[in-house]
């Protein structure tokens, strides 16, 4: 989530005449960097202090007292790191940051099924829509494809609509949004697999059947999909949208910053537009953020809003509102809890996977202007979480197309505890 500006990457684009793009510049290899998690101790200041006279990028910074920092730290600048964090414990997470892109990166040719073997590998961006649009075809009774607005570059916000016996447009609403961070790759697969799950055994699970009769799903994997297609052609890890700012040669907001809820409250987000945190120059000045904002009132008032769930990568976090203050909590947060606390458990009892929960300011630092407080407060969702999904620093945002898959049924565990169980 809050996490400082990153470099460029590899990654070709297939079929990219399927979409609108910017002109793309010159790649930049991550060949020899490495990425370094670094123990802050009681000297998070001072850590503070050689990150930014360095000018290193983070994936995370010090987050709290007793934290760490997940450092890229590149060639030329690895003596003097090495030399100025003396004495501080350190992680190599990366040993060559290239290699590890280079690794994860293969795409395969989309064999045109929406199957299963989707999920063995990550996928350039035109497919992930023909991937939509192949497991609507497969449902043309119960799905359709939706979109909830279009991005700076003009790419329409592509998502997955789906209903039970009872048609659709009657049922209270459950929203999944995925790759709001575009370089967290993972969340798109993850929020596919929810999708492609229930759909395909709506007609052969009991369960399954009883969740998609009761609710209807509304599933976007990626609702930046300028910064998703960036990542793929120029820079494998950017994470704001695409939008120029003003007065500056840097380009993006943070989608997840963005929104008009909190946004003006201090210290849950950046003002500067270099940083990856960047809230822009007022609430909702992101086309993204505007149109989802809209989609999530519109359901909201249309059908009811049940559960909002906005993916993201890495830590393996559970997390509900709020993220504006640590001092307040939603009058129904036991209730919030033990629907978390549940949810951790059946997806540790998958893979053995543990997931940490709880409030996102207390749990992992303060966030303003977040969809999470959004959905809950403006829109009215009954239930809003965010997860962070694997790892916790192993690979970070590269995590191994091997891990696809487990992480998207491990998290459907979760899903399942909460159609289980929320009131």
């Amino acid at each position: 989530m809050k996490y400082l500006s990153i470099l460029t990457a590899l990654l070709g684009l297939a079929s990219a005449t399927a979409i609108r793009s910017e002109a793309r510049p010159k790649r930049t290899a991550y060949d020899g960097y490495k990425v370094l998690r670094v123990a802050a101790g009681d000297d998070a200041d001072k850590l503070n202090k050689i990150i930014a006279d360095l000018e290193l990028e983070t994936w995370k910074g010090v987050a709290k007292v007793g934290g760490h920092a997940d450092v890229v730290v590149p060639p030329s600048k690895l003596a003097a790191f090495n030399a100025q964090a003396e004495g501080f414990e350190t992680l190599t997470m990366h040993e060559d940051l290239g290699v590890s892109i280079a690794n994860e990166s293969g795409f395969q040719a989309y064999a045109g099924t929406a199957d299963q073997t989707w999920f063995n590998t990550y996928h350039a961006y035109a497919d992930h829509l023909t991937f939509l649009r192949d497991l609507v075809a497969a449902h043309p009774n119960q799905s359709e494809i939706v979109t909830s607005g279009t991005s700076v570059n003009g790419n329409a916000i592509t998502g997955i609509r789906f209903w039970g016996s009872a048609g659709k447009g009657v049922k209270p609403a459950i929203v999944f949004h995925g790759t709001v961070h575009a370089r967290e790759w993972i969340t798109t697969m993850v929020a596919e697999y929810q999708a492609y799950y229930l759909l395909t055994n709506y007609g052969s699970d009991a369960t399954v059947k009883s969740f998609v009769d009761k609710y209807e799903f509304y599933i976007f994997p990626v609702v930046n999909p300028d910064g998703f297609i960036y990542t793929q052609t120029s820079n494998r890890l950017w994470r704001k949208n695409r939008q120029s700012n003003s007065g500056s040669s840097c380009v993006g907001r943070d989608i997840n910053r963005n929104w008009p809820a909190h946004w003006s409250t201090s210290g849950g987000a950046s003002t500067n537009p270099c940083d990856e945190a960047y809230k822009g120059a007022q609430q909702g000045d992101a086309p993204e953020t505007t149109a989802l904002a809209a989609f999530l009132d519109k359901v909201k008032a249309a059908q009811g809003l049940k559960l909002f769930i906005d993916w993201h990568s890495y830590s393996q976090l559970f997390m509900s509102p709020y993220g504006y203050t640590c001092s307040s909590v939603p009058a129904k947060n036991a209730e919030y809890q033990s629907l978390a606390r549940g949810a951790v458990a059946a997806i540790k009892s998958v893979y053995g996977t543990t997931f940490n929960y709880g409030p996102i300011c207390t749990t992992v630092y303060k966030a303003t202007g977040n969809s999470v407080d959004y959905a809950f407060d403006v829109s009215g969702a009954e239930y809003a979480f965010t997860l962070e999904l694997r790892d916790t620093g192993a690979n970070g945002f590269i995590l191994p197309a091997s891990q696809i898959l487990p992480s998207g049924v491990e998290a459907w565990a979760g899903v399942k505890y909460l159609l289980a169980n929320m009131k």
